[in-house]
């Protein structure tokens, strides 16, 4: 089902100022750089700067193959719907679940 987490946002204020210091920890630049998104990629893991990420409360997605199937298979084991599949870029689709104990689970498919 999962390819594990892949991605982890850091909701931030200051894009330009996160910018900066995440491409000096990671040392390397961005490969996405918008002002809705900066995405950084280290190896198979993936950094991204969202500054709207302080809505939606979203740290990390698990990269899965078949993002219906697997936000069906969280559904019926309980989980509750946050925010339904959705394209947030380029085929990058995304969906959001709480848990039985209000974790939020992330779920992202990607054909790149």
């Amino acid at each position: 089902m999962s390819q594990g987490v892949r991605v982890i946002i850091y909701p931030v204020k200051d894009v330009a100022r996160a910018k900066m210091l995440f491409g000096k920890l990671l040392g390397v630049e961005p490969y996405v750089d918008s002002p809705i998104y900066v995405g950084f990629r280290v190896g198979d893991q993936e950094i991204g700067l969202d500054p709207n990420g302080h809505k939606a409360g979203m740290t990390g997605y698990y990269k899965v193959n078949d993002i219906k199937q697997s936000l069906k298979s969280l559904l019926d084991a309980g989980a509750q719907i946050q925010q339904d599949i959705k394209d947030v870029a380029m085929g990058r689709l995304t969906a959001i679940v709480r848990d039985a104990d209000g974790n939020i689970i992330g779920l992202m498919q990607s054909q790149w």
